[in-house]
């Protein structure tokens, strides 16, 4: 779906739900007003709407405005709680996000970094 380069690209989840009557324009000034976040930034933003069945993306990739929309056939995404501002997930959560897994059961194994040795 996106070109997501392993560094730089966030990903932010919208807590709360949006009317999904909005168009592109109406989930950018969203991004700048409600997130304070800079919608041309590269970042993911991604929306919920109030079925759970429903998630909207924008995506600047430099050369224009990306807006994908997703419903599943059965079954919710699993959302986190509802509050205000957002939170930030990792490519894999939002992996398993978009494939209707609910991505707070999985648990990531704690990397160590290597050391210099020498």
């Amino acid at each position: 779906m996106i070109g997501l380069s392993p560094g730089g690209v966030k990903i932010m989840v919208a807590t709360q739900p949006v009317d999904f009557r909005r168009g592109m324009n109406g989930l950018v000034a969203l991004v700048a007003s409600a997130l304070a976040s800079d919608p041309y930034c590269g970042d993911v933003f991604v929306f919920r709407a109030k079925r759970l069945d429903r998630l909207r993306c924008i995506y600047w990739d430099g050369s224009g405005m990306i807006l994908t929309t997703k419903w599943l056939e059965n079954g919710a995404f699993v959302w986190p709680p509802i509050r205000d501002g957002s939170i930030q997930m990792t490519r894999a959560e939002f992996s398993l996000l978009l494939a209707g897994i609910d991505w707070t059961r999985v648990k990531q194994n704690p990397v160590k970094r290597p050391t210099k040795t020498g």
